[in-house]
């Protein structure tokens, strides 16, 4: 058979498979090679969108891991500066208002170079202090203190405290100027003094920012408290009918003596005065009528006159109790009259030596009198000088 009659082989072939498509000759090489298949247009477009979907996602993965990554590293330098010496330089006082925000709080303690960075404490500080708060008051930061020891300390509430001593035997402007003194303190005093006698002489704590008010309403709670104490546990029949007495006669007893052991006597005395009706003769409240709560000068003696000056507190003149107490008493005195010594002691009049001579007749009384100006004219002439009571 020959080539054309192969060609009509073919075309006779392509016409019983009824396909259109010319004959166009090829190799056995490429004969036997497999046909590629035309995808449909169809699934051609799902898979460029299925392509698409998978770069969103690698982007979005690839953004989150990189995010992952950098607040990995903030959060680890974050952590690490937290625990890092502070640049302070030396101890410092840090003082914490009342009503100071964390942020308030952390940009303080930057601007007193106490901490290198205040976003970090505020931050890491919330996390760190787990529901504990930063409390108000002053502190001592020690030097180079790390931001966490520095919110371990605020946090602690232990903030330094300052006190204000009242001596027993104050009257209430005595206090007050005290008080007006202390530069520790803020505020000012109410307008009106307390009543005498109503405020406890104590030694007072408190912390920076605690104003003089405030000083002043506990010292008149205290004293409030104390006096019912001890006046629920006195001893019966004491001629004395009120708290207010009571609170009056401790007020002398205090300023009649400073010696623990003297005082319950010394209270025996005006009691058993009282009881007697006999005035109590007390030079505390003749110094009291003539210059009230201003006090004597130190250089001004009491003249025999003054013994005559009528004043309502001049217990030489007038009988019983003075109208108010004349000074702040403490605990002692106030316990010295609740339960006084049993003697029969209507005198006392200084020994020379800082206590007292008791007598229980006026014939002694008068012979310890004698002696303590003897003693006291020594006294002065060897340029020592002692007031005797």
């Amino acid at each position: 058979m020959n080539e054309t009659d192969d060609n009509k082989n073919n075309e006779k072939s392509a016409k019983e498979s009824g396909s259109s498509r010319p004959i166009i000759p090829v190799s056995a090489k490429e004969a036997l090679r497999p046909e590629r298949v035309q995808q449909p247009q169809s699934a051609v477009r799902s898979k460029k969108s299925r392509s698409q979907v998978v770069i969103f996602l690698n982007f979005v993965m690839t953004t989150i891991v990189f995010i992952t990554i950098a607040i990995g590293g903030v959060a680890y330098y974050a952590l690490s500066e937290y625990s890092e010496p502070g640049p302070a330089e030396v101890n410092k006082n840090f003082l914490v208002r009342p009503g100071a925000s964390v942020g308030d709080i952390a940009n303080a303690l930057e601007r007193n170079n106490i901490v290198s960075d205040s976003r970090i404490f505020q931050y890491v500080s919330r996390v760190y202090l787990k529901g504990r708060t930063l409390k108000a008051g002053e502190y001592e930061i020690k030097a180079h203190a790390s931001m966490r020891e520095v919110a371990d300390v605020i946090a602690s509430g232990k903030s330094i405290l300052y006190s204000v001593t009242i001596p027993e035997g104050l009257t209430t402007k005595q206090i007050f100027e005290r008080l007006a003194a202390d530069d520790m303190l803020d505020g000012s005093l109410p307008s009106e003094l307390p009543p005498e006698g109503s405020l406890r002489p104590e030694t007072y704590k408190f912390t920076r920012g605690t104003t003089r008010a405030e000083i002043v309403a506990q010292m008149s709670r205290a004293q409030s408290d104390l006096v019912d104490d001890i006046w629920s546990k006195r001893e019966e029949g004491l001629p004395i009918q009120t708290k207010e007495e009571f609170v009056t006669l401790a007020s002398i007893v205090e300023k009649e003596t400073g010696k623990a052991d003297e005082r319950s006597r010394v209270a025996a005395v005006f009691l058993n005065r009282l009881n007697k009706g006999m005035r109590l003769q007390s030079d505390p409240t003749i110094i009291y009528g003539l210059f009230g709560g201003d006090g004597k000068p130190a250089d001004r003696p009491i003249y025999q006159s003054d013994l005559k000056k009528e004043t309502p507190y001049n217990t030489y003149v007038i009988n019983g109790l003075p109208p108010t107490p004349i000074a702040n008493p403490g605990r002692a005195s106030l316990e010295a009259v609740a339960n006084p010594s049993h003697t029969n002691d209507l005198y006392f009049v200084a020994d020379g030596t800082g206590g007292h001579v008791f007598s229980d007749n006026l014939d002694d009384h008068n012979a310890n009198v004698k002696r303590w100006r003897k003693i006291r004219a020594e006294q002065e002439a060897a340029g020592e000088t002692q007031e005797g009571q």
